[in-house]
């Protein structure tokens, strides 16, 4: 039993080193950048270093390293409910209990509203230039859309994630590309370590917008970092 309905035939991208850098192997043949790394390289982090000098670098090691544990459990709770169709328990471990909490506001919040969920952890690439895996790809509120799930220590202001919406923009324009659809829709799924939900609605009216930012950055990323 399964909450996937399958209307594509996805495959999947096995990522692979070449000189010296993570690329995804792609079945045109190309080994291109993945859309994080393309984000990544080009995004201004500013920010980042003047927080790591506030904490402290072992101290900013801690809180990244923690988080992504958080993260992955609480992703790996929601991938379980998609796959089976039954909500996973919880292990002992407190990280994975709070995890589980996470995981299960987004379930009640974001996952109500998915009427369809076509695949998870999708591999898509466009050709010969990126490729990356999404969470989640279906139809929310009656429309096709490409959705993620995110984890966060503290809640965030829509002015911080930006890199969110050139995420789902990337990813929709490589299932487009490649399955000949016409997602022009996103949405970002988050739940605070405190429990607090937030969601982030890319939609068709800013789609081309955002779609001349990603691009800009994926130009960027080829002209300075490949």
């Amino acid at each position: 039993m399964s909450l996937i309905t399958e209307r594509y035939q996805y495959s999947e991208i096995k990522k692979q080193s070449v000189d010296g850098k993570r690329l995804y192997a792609c079945p045109d043949g190309n080994a291109v950048a993945s859309v994080t790394t393309i984000l990544d390289k080009t995004k201004d982090k500013s920010g980042l270093i003047a927080w790591k000098k506030r904490v402290g670098e072992q101290k900013a090691k801690e809180i990244v390293t923690e988080a992504a544990g958080v993260g992955t459990r609480m992703h790996k709770y929601l991938e379980d409910y998609i796959e089976l169709a039954e909500w996973p328990q919880p292990g002992s471990n407190p990280y994975a209990q709070q995890a589980h909490k996470m995981a299960t506001v987004i379930k009640e919040e974001a996952m109500t509203h998915v009427d369809e969920v076509w695949g998870s952890e999708i591999n898509l690439f466009h050709p010969k230039i990126y490729a990356g895996t999404t969470d989640l790809v279906g139809q929310y509120k009656g429309q096709p859309a490409i959705m993620d799930f995110k984890q966060t220590n503290k809640p965030k202001k829509a002015e911080w994630v930006e890199d969110y919406y050139l995420q789902l923009v990337a990813y929709a324009l490589a299932h487009n590309e490649i399955y000949g659809t016409d997602i022009k829709e996103g949405h970002v799924f988050m739940c605070s370590r405190d429990l607090q939900y937030q969601q982030f609605d890319l939609l068709p009216e800013n789609f081309a917008e955002w779609e001349q930012k990603w691009w800009d950055r994926v130009y960027m990323y080829y002209d300075k970092f490949a």
